[in-house]
């Protein structure tokens, strides 16, 4: 598995799902990590986990960042904004000393980029044209209309066209260190460049700007024009990028390119790029393996529009608007403790020996591969698949944990959908679900094992078995409550999808890492009165 941190994530959903789907194709594991200073940020809800920092100007940010990503074992450390690039550029040789890569250029390339004087230099030293600035309004001879932005902006915050010399001069006076260069009127284009780790080129990908707010892409044309994609190599050669770098410029009405600035990160349209088969996200994966990454062609004049869509990041709840309820089944329903323990006695009968099935979950306990640690020790290695098959395949003895049939019946009574989504292997958890009645007491049809709906790939934080199941309900979402365990992975396709969710921690429970910042409850009885079962209902 490949652990990735995405820094600064933000609005960055699209990107995030990117890797998710690069890794789905691919059939690779990954957990994706997310880093943001509010805890709002709408991106956050599509990770796997959260990952606090100190703000990037506190002067402890990189000791930090570097003993959490090592103490995370994360694999790879992706900026997003511009506030991070320098200082990780600075310090990303630290970060490579603990096996931990920054997907960053070098400190050089993102200095220059940080600043447009630079900027518009390097574009001349590739022999591209590109409207050259100066640092005081009263030194500007470009002509009019005039183009005056920070010297370090980003997102086209400040940035502004000055029709004369009066309005430049005005607006010279609201910015403190700025540039003054020619307004270029003509087509604006972006290209998102992605290069593997030794500077070559993957994907050169120029989209037509139709639409922008704010800086960023709304609508969108890839354009595969050969003069773009020739001059932006050309740069590549000299800038010498590791993995994202995006490129602004416009080509004026004569068929004449001006290169603007570069950001040596993933832009905030990138995704568009993976959409049309320059997919830099699955390549970034393979080449995280050693592995050569695969060229696709690319969907040359497919027109993108980006929409704003709403996410639940923090749970509300109110049972009154609550027509079904899908419960997890591991250590939500039962103690999968008791599983473990039933299906190591099963393998110890097999062995022959009474002293394995302490001994397996001695070292289960402890946090070691029980099944590795007994049978080398015991000299019956050969004999592990074995063990594995009757381990997963075996007819449990499990108990529904205390009240558990009560409330079920409960709620059935009260005219309530319900079901359960549980992931693994199809065999096994077919197993403990009829160990546990619950075939029958739910009924097979509202039950959903994610890996018989195409293997490990749907399993949760997938929303696809959400969404099969309130379209077999017959639900809107929101009239949904999804009860479950595990905050790193049971509550992320609920929340997304804007169902109503509720964590049940377990004293007991082998999930009990990761935060919640919805509904919690530690007591069944509690769960069940917030679903609005009390007393006399219980009895």
């Amino acid at each position: 598995m490949k652990r990735i941190l995405f820094l600064g994530v933000g609005r960055r959903v699209e990107l995030v799902q990117a890797f998710r789907s690069a890794a789905l194709t691919l059939e690779k594991e990954i957990m994706i990590y997310g880093e943001d200073v509010s805890d709002s940020a709408p991106a956050l809800a599509f990770c796997d986990r959260r990952f606090e920092l100190c703000s990037v100007r506190d002067k402890e940010y990189i000791e930090q960042l570097l003993k959490k990503s090592t103490a995370e074992n994360i694999d790879l450390i992706i900026p997003t904004i511009d506030a991070h690039l320098q200082i990780l550029a600075d310090n990303r040789d630290r970060f490579a000393e603990q096996k931990v890569k920054v997907l960053i250029s070098s400190p050089e390339m993102v200095g220059m980029c940080r600043d447009k004087r630079l900027t518009s230099r390097f574009f001349a030293e590739c022999g591209l044209y590109t409207p050259m600035p100066v640092s005081d309004w009263k030194l500007y001879k470009g002509g009019y209309p005039a183009f005056i932005k920070p010297k370090d902006g980003s997102s086209s915050i400040h940035a502004y066209k000055a029709a004369d010399e009066r309005e430049l001069e005005v607006y010279a006076g609201q910015l403190e260190d700025y540039i003054v260069q020619p307004y270029i009127d003509g087509i604006e284009y972006t290209v998102d460049l992605f290069a593997d780790f030794e500077w070559n080129p993957v994907y050169v990908t120029p989209r037509r700007r139709i639409s922008v707010r704010a800086g960023e892409v709304l609508k969108t044309e890839i354009d595969l024009d050969r003069q773009i994609i020739d001059e932006c190599r050309r740069l590549a050669d000299r800038f010498r990028p590791c993995g994202p770098i995006t490129i602004q410029l416009i080509r004026d009405y004569a068929g004449k390119d001006w290169f603007i600035e570069i950001n040596p990160r993933f832009g905030g349209g990138s995704p568009l790029s993976m959409k049309a088969g320059a997919d830099s996200a699955a390549a970034l994966l393979q080449l995280l393996d050693n592995e050569m990454a695969e060229i696709h062609s690319v969907l040359d004049g497919a027109v993108y529009s980006r929409f704003d869509q709403s996410v639940c990041i923090r749970s509300g709840f109110n049972m009154e608007q609550v027509r079904g309820v899908i419960f997890d089944l591991d250590d939500t329903l039962y103690n999968e403790k008791e599983y473990v323990k039933s299906g190591f006695r099963k393998v110890s009968e097999y062995l022959g020996e009474e002293s394995a099935e302490s001994q397996l979950w001695e070292a289960f306990r402890n946090g070691k591969p029980a099944f590795d640690e007994v049978l080398w020790r015991s000299g019956r290695f050969k004999e592990k698949e074995a063990c594995l098959r009757i381990y997963r395949n075996h007819m449990p003895e499990l108990h529904l944990r205390e009240e558990v049939e009560k409330i079920i019946g409960a709620l059935k009574d009260c005219g309530l959908k319900i079901g359960i989504i549980t992931d693994g292997r199809a065999e096994g958890q077919k197993n403990k679900i009829k160990a546990l009645g619950l075939d029958s007491l739910i009924g097979e049809e509202n039950i959903i094992i994610t890996d018989e709906l195409g293997g490990t790939a749907f399993r949760k934080p997938c929303d696809i078995a959400f969404r099969i199941m309130a379209r077999r309900w017959e639900l809107n979402y929101e009239n949904i409550v999804y009860i479950g365990d595990n905050a790193d992975k049971d509550f992320q396709a609920a929340n997304q999808l804007g169902m109503q969710s509720i964590r049940y921690k377990s004293e007991d429970g082998l999930y009990q890492n990761g935060d919640y910042d919805g509904i919690t409850v530690t007591d069944i009885r509690e769960l069940w009165k917030y679903l609005g079962i009390t007393g006399s209902e219980l009895e």
